[in-house]
């Protein structure tokens, strides 16, 4: 398969280095600190006897080719998750620093020079295995004025390494260039032949969301003590608590252990009061927003993947952090009894921009309370697993009483709507997607006396269709919201997330033939802007991060899910 640079890094599981085109020129990233921390380190500058040099760039999931029409070339690998090969064959390569003051490169031993990232608290070991270099760093006081390193082959084959480490380089035999690459290849095979299964449609678009899932995985270092899924090697270098989970969905049926250790990585970061951090990187964790609670409805489908999760250590694990997440909603974010949890900031919901935010905050939305609902009848029934009928019995009345205030504070007239909180009014603007996520719990509306709960469905799905469907999908502002804006994030794109969580909500109430549609949509919509963050809902054009997990994760679940006619993986 071949990437595109522009909109996909090239990389490899673990690695924190990774390739793109950015603005036109081919650089080098490293993404220690997350997406606060600038990521660009090179700039890689292809020369022929000292000269810039028109060139092609031919990338694959193990290999970047770049060459010319004289037949020269220069190849570039990554044989594990620290180190990068480079073979020079008549092309040559200049690697311009893009450094702060005190980043510095030194000679160590040899043929090998030691730079010093400052401002990623990391350290690279530049080692030349046959050819030349002519390195330009002149001294200035306490740190290189600049760093400009010329590997040239002089017309001859030449091959040098980077490799990342922390704090001491150990002394090591570095392989040739074709052995780095197969070992990268073996690695990404091994991956792919895991999900041997796949849809025989839309290979493609399959094949491209692997990679990303794939490539997008950093190994565990500082504050990430499991190998980690970031949510994007582009510009999302971070993992959010809700993407993560989404993307434990996917990881489940086949990479259990992986899939456990993505909830582990917020589990472990849960404060006293039971609140996830937002969001996780190898250098903090961040408190000042939250994401909703899906984590319970997320490990539920992790359940039905695979059952390796029924395993009682695992569930009390699990249930024990879900215990705590759900109270942190119900005892810190709800002022006086009656009322219902709330939202601070639109970051809290995910969905950061959607137009119930717009008139102030705090607010209290039929999403949350939908979530906290699903999460405690999922509560209830682990609990009744681990043989705690006393709890059993507490969360299911805990899920009858937010059920209650629900349809009391957020439902007239078949809708469901947001109010702002501190003066209990209801929000002008109900024309966002958030508001019918409440299909979800239909279950509960079928069986509530006081309702009719299927017409209450088929009303919510009428508006779906009438104010929502796109060529593409479920938009996430009504497209006759004068709010709507095609690239407007939540104001209108099409996410993964919400298209997942629908989708499953209609299957499951009885609405599989618009389930159906909107699978087939997403599908077509991925073959068109391919696994990017959000989409045009009319023209199915990629928006934001192009190359993004979540998407890629659901993209394959959502097939899985759907037992399309499956064939074995192709070996690529």
């Amino acid at each position: 398969m071949n990437i595109n640079l522009e909109k996909v890094p090239f990389s490899t599981f673990g690695s924190y280095f990774a390739i793109s085109i950015i603005d036109y020129e081919l650089v080098l990233k490293e993404l220690h600190g997350g997406d606060e921390s600038p990521s660009v380190i090179f700039k890689i500058v292809p020369v022929i006897d000292g000269k810039d040099v028109n060139y092609n760039i031919k990338a694959t999931e193990n290999e970047i080719i770049i060459e010319n029409d004289t037949n020269k070339y220069c190849k570039i690998t990554m044989a594990d998750e620290k180190s990068i090969h480079f073979l020079l064959n008549g092309i040559d390569l200049k690697l311009i620093a893009l450094k702060n003051r005190y980043d510095s490169l030194i000679p160590f031993e040899l043929n090998q020079y030691e730079y010093h990232l400052y401002t990623k608290e990391i350290k690279i070991m530049f080692t030349l295995l046959k050819g030349n270099w002519n390195i330009d760093a002149p001294w200035a006081y306490v740190g290189n004025d600049k760093i400009e390193i010329d590997f040239n082959s002089k017309n001859e084959e030449s091959l040098f390494v980077m490799e990342s480490y922390k704090s001491i380089w150990d002394k090591k035999e570095y392989s040739d260039y074709e052995s780095a690459l197969l070992k990268n290849i073996a690695s990404y095979e091994d991956f792919c032949k895991k999900n041997e299964f796949i849809s025989e449609y839309n290979i493609e678009s399959q094949k491209l969301a692997l990679y990303i899932l794939y490539s997008s995985f950093v190994h565990a270092e500082g504050m990430l003590h499991f190998p980690a899924m970031y949510m994007s090697k582009n510009y999302m270098n971070n993992i959010w608590s809700w993407d993560n989970s989404f993307n434990a969905i996917f990881l489940s049926k086949n990479f259990p252990d992986l899939s456990l250790e993505q909830l582990k990585i917020f589990i472990e970061y849960q404060d006293e009061y039971g609140i996830y951090p937002d969001l996780v990187n190898d250098k903090f964790a961040s408190f000042n927003c939250c994401k909703p609670p899906v984590t319970g409805y997320c490990f539920k489908k992790m359940r039905e993947n695979n059952s390796f999760f029924d395993d009682k250590n695992i569930l009390t694990f699990v249930y024990e952090s879900l215990k705590k997440q759900t109270n942190y909603w119900l005892l810190h974010r709800t002022k006086k009894q009656g009322e219902l949890p709330y939202y601070n900031h639109g970051n809290d919901s995910g969905w950061d921009n959607a137009s119930i935010f717009h008139e102030g905050l705090p607010v209290e939305s039929p999403d949350l309370a939908c979530y906290l609902i699903l999460q405690m009848d999922i509560l209830k029934d682990i609990s009744a697993e681990l043989n705690l009928k006393d709890e059993s019995s507490m969360w299911e009345n805990k899920a009858t009483e937010v059920y209650s205030l629900l349809m009391k504070r957020l439902f007239d007239k078949e809708k469901f709507f947001a109010i702002y909180k501190p003066t209990n009014t209801k929000i002008k603007a109900q024309s966002s997607l958030i508001l019918y996520l409440p299909i979800l719990i239909g279950y509960r509306f079928l069986k509530d006396k006081e309702i009719d709960g299927r017409k209450l469905l088929d009303s919510l799905v009428h508006d779906l269709e009438r104010e929502f469907e796109t060529p593409f999908g479920l938009s996430t502002e009504s497209i006759h919201s004068k709010l709507f804006k095609e690239n407007g994030y939540w104001l209108g794109p099409i996410w993964a997330a919400p298209t997942y969580l629908l989708i499953n909500g209609l299957k499951e109430n009885g609405y599989g033939d618009f389930a159906t549609r909107l699978l087939k949509k997403f599908e077509k919509l991925t073959d068109k802007g391919g696994m990017a963050e959000n989409f045009n809902p009319f023209t199915g054009k990629g928006l934001s991060d192009p190359a993004f997990t979540w998407t890629s994760g659901i993209f394959l679940s959502l097939i899985r899910e759907f037992n399309k006619k499956e064939i074995k993986y192709e070996k690529i």
